[in-house]
């Protein structure tokens, strides 16, 4: 997509809201234990998500991302950010960003807004929130303990000349009149503009008046199991104007997080792997007008369930399992074997650890360890099976 194939690689890249750029980099420069945590306030698609990412790689943190679907309980935070802020991850040097925070508030919110903010209260490595609006009550708590940043909708001349600039590089045009009306409909979302932009130029949706109403991810899968007809599916796919990796991605963690059948599973699975496939296809051969043939894989996944609902893993389940149980002995044999190694404990956990399972998981090393890390060498080579 043209969204990411352009997204910005150095915070100097992005365009717009140079004022709250200057006061996030300010903010990392100067940060040290204890310093209020960020909150970025602003309307989708201007960069808020991108520029946490830039800042995390340009100061060097390992970034951990959630949102609103992993902060609506008190037991989900605690499972995933516990061993982060017990110093017990292997992750590296840590920084917590949360996007879409401000959708864990109502009925969905079983204590996750006040064990967050617990631990915004004493915050023991950089956190970074970000929120389409903050007029909820949940919001006004989570204000009270965080530094607020607010972006603006970017200018119309502005993404214009962006705009322009992307078509230059694409050889592509299009007309002044649906040039003016994609900005128009943006209303300041560049991502949005962009994703308009290429739908247009490439058939990837239908160019009719309704492909300019969009929803986010959440909303799409929840409305897509939801939908009484294949045709209202068909439109939710249409109106999840998202980069299409997200969009899988999206479909295969809520299908998987789900109480299913084993055939229900499996049929499911076949549709993401086949569209897995074609998008690989497009990556490789950078054809993107195949674009228009995903959305007609993934209508076979249409079914009226209310098992489904939308759940987003940023790190693959038997990974999170590993750090959440395992994490203090991983961490002890990490730095066992880097100190015979002389490595450092990440860069064995990262890099060593694997390739000694692999060896011993095909018999070509062997290992006289204590008890304690005989199991976990167990449990990961069960996992690599």
């Amino acid at each position: 997509m043209w969204s990411e194939k352009y997204r910005p690689q150095n915070i100097s890249d992005m365009v717009g809201n140079e004022e709250s750029r200057s006061s996030i980099m300010e903010w990392f420069a100067k940060w040290k234990k204890g310093t209020k945590p960020l909150l970025l306030i602003g309307p989708p698609g201007i960069g808020k998500t991108t520029i946490a990412y830039l800042v995390a790689k340009q100061f060097g943190y390992d970034l951990i991302g959630l949102n609103a679907s992993d902060v609506r309980s008190k037991s989900r935070i605690n499972e995933i950010l516990a061993p982060v802020l017990g110093n017990t991850t292997i992750l590296g040097t840590p920084m917590i960003f949360v996007d879409e925070v401000d959708g864990i508030h109502g009925r969905g919110d079983y204590g996750g807004a006040e064990a967050l903010i617990q631990i915004l209260k004493d915050p023991t490595v950089p956190i970074v929130l970000a929120a389409n609006s903050d007029v909820s009550d949940k919001m006004k708590s989570i204000k009270k303990v965080v530094k607020i940043i607010s972006f603006k909708p970017i200018p119309p001349r502005l993404l214009r000349v962006y705009l322009e600039n992307i078509l230059k590089k694409e050889n592509a045009t299009l007309s002044p009149g649906s040039l003016i009306k994609v900005i128009d409909k943006s209303r300041g979302d560049i991502r949005s503009m962009i994703n308009l932009t290429q739908s247009l130029v490439t058939g990837f949706n239908p160019q009719t008046e309704k492909s300019f109403e969009t929803i986010n991810v959440e909303d799409g899968i929840n409305a897509f199991f939801k939908a009484n007809s294949v045709e209202e599916a068909r439109g939710v796919l249409y109106a999840m104007q998202i980069d299409p990796r997200q969009k899988i991605d999206a479909f295969y963690s809520s299908i998987i997080t789900s109480n299913l059948d084993k055939n229900t599973l499996a049929k499911y699975l076949e549709i993401i792997s086949r569209s897995d496939i074609l998008f690989g296809k497009i990556m490789k051969t950078q054809n993107w007008r195949l674009l228009r043939y995903l959305n007609e894989t993934l209508i076979e996944l249409y079914q009226n369930d209310d098992r489904i609902r939308y759940s987003k893993y940023n790190l693959s389940w038997p990974l999170l399992n590993r750090i959440r149980w395992d994490g203090r002995k991983i961490k002890s044999l990490s730095s066992l074997m880097a100190h015979k190694l002389h490595l450092s404990s990440s860069s064995f956990s990262t890099i060593g650890l694997p390739f000694v399972l692999f060896c011993i998981k095909n018999k070509k090393l062997e290992l006289e360890l204590e008890e304690t890390f005989g199991e976990i060498i167990e449990k990961e080579m069960e996992l690599i099976k």
